[in-house]
């Protein structure tokens, strides 16, 4: 199977709400919503990588093998000369590190692709929160409440990044998304500022 990323666009911009026309969000696949891990190879990947990090040790052990399969997507998806002038952040999980279930699962994604990358949680969250794939869209955390709780880590912040890919597991409404590219932003103006997501979220026909 070859690995493409595929980008947001006018046509299913719609999908994501919190998008605007001037947000660069590149996916590799599709999962879709509303269907269990059977349905289809995406959501078994993202059901793995969503494992918790308090889940018995045989689950633990599939989330790690998605880890390193989302890893090997990125690489071979990814152009090699542009990882290596990019800044990776990942998006932060639900709940802040003092947390038993605090999942840093985007970061080791992220230092899976190839050793030496410029990696850095440069965003840290102050307080654990609800987890959107658990709660109904109502409930869903806000970006508001996000840039409340989010942090840059000014000991890992120099050299200054001049090319950010934010990366996600699923892109949805793309609240996290535009949480974090509006706190990034503020701290490096100068930076270009993409969205890395192993998939989107689309809804059952």
């Amino acid at each position: 199977m070859t690995v493409r990323f595929s980008e947001i666009d006018d046509g299913n911009r719609a999908d994501h709400t919190r998008l605007g026309p001037g947000d660069r969000c590149l996916y590799l696949f599709e999962y879709t919503s509303g269907r269990d891990y059977s349905f289809s190879a995406t959501n078994s990947l993202i059901n793995n990588l969503k494992k918790k990090p308090t889940s018995s040790e045989s689950q633990r052990r599939y989330k790690a093998q998605a880890i390193a399969q989302c890893g090997g997507y990125f690489r071979e998806g990814l152009d090699p000369a542009w990882l290596a002038r990019a800044t990776l952040v990942p998006i932060p999980g639900s709940k802040a590190a003092d947390h038993p279930d605090f999942d840093d699962r985007m970061t080791q994604v992220a230092r899976a692709i190839l050793p030496g990358l410029d990696v850095r949680p440069l965003v840290r969250q102050t307080q654990s929160l609800r987890a959107s794939h658990e709660v109904g869209d109502g409930e869903r955390v806000s970006v508001e409440e996000l840039l409340a709780a989010y942090r840059i880590d000014e000991t890992i912040a120099e050299p200054a990044p001049v090319t950010i890919g934010i990366m996600d597991d699923v892109l949805t409404a793309g609240t996290h998304y535009c949480a974090m590219r509006t706190v990034l932003a503020q701290r490096f103006p100068a930076a270009t500022i993409f969205g890395l997501f192993v998939a989107r979220r689309v809804f059952p026909t």
